[in-house]
């Protein structure tokens, strides 16, 4: 056991959509005291670092209504139920950029909202990109710009807070750490 693990005594199901559910878990903490913890259940994520041969970075502006605002971010969608997170990666690089690719490379998986949500987003660095002669189409409720970025542009896109996601900063830095 850890030793600041928290044990579950009741868990009560609040909402379930089609993307998320959220539950009120009551817990015992380390102390023996007890506390109610809101948890939103995420089926996981995929994001790819999309490397040109020019080693630019592909990205994607998109509207997120959860800030009101637009955003620069790097390929990236949801898990569909079964599939595994290489086959997400790819298909996430084709809807969104146009692109396509044989060298997926597995980089790192880390959690994103570790303090209300179960959300695991694997990040995957594409290289060797080719265009599609034939699109895919993006979801029906999903409108982008495709971009291509050097390492230093998209840091100033960083400081002026046009990307502003945890999983594209870390983009950046993987690639920075490339050089």
């Amino acid at each position: 056991m850890n030793k600041f693990e928290e044990r579950t005594i009741q868990s009560t199901p609040i909402f379930n959509g089609k993307v998320i559910s959220l539950k009120v878990d009551d817990v015992t903490l380390p102390n023996g005291a007890t506390s109610k913890r809101e948890i939103i259940n995420h089926p996981g994520a995929v994001a790819v670092i999309a490397i040109t041969e020019d080693n630019k970075l592909l990205l994607v502006e998109q509207y997120r209504k959860a800030l009101e605002r637009s955003i620069i971010e790097i390929p990236a969608g949801k898990l569909e139920k079964g599939e595994m997170p290489i086959m997400t990666a790819r298909r996430e690089l084709e809807e969104e950029t146009g692109y396509t690719t044989d060298d997926l490379t597995f980089v790192q998986a880390f959690a994103t909202s570790p303090g209300f949500a179960d959300e695991i987003i694997h990040i995957y660095v594409a290289k060797n990109l080719t265009k599609l002669e034939v699109a895919a189409e993006l979801d029906e409720d999903e409108f982008v710009e495709l971009m291509e970025v050097t390492v230093q542009e998209a840091e100033a896109m960083v400081a002026d807070e046009r990307i502003y996601d945890a999983k594209t900063a870390f983009a950046i830095l993987w690639m920075k750490l490339q050089q």
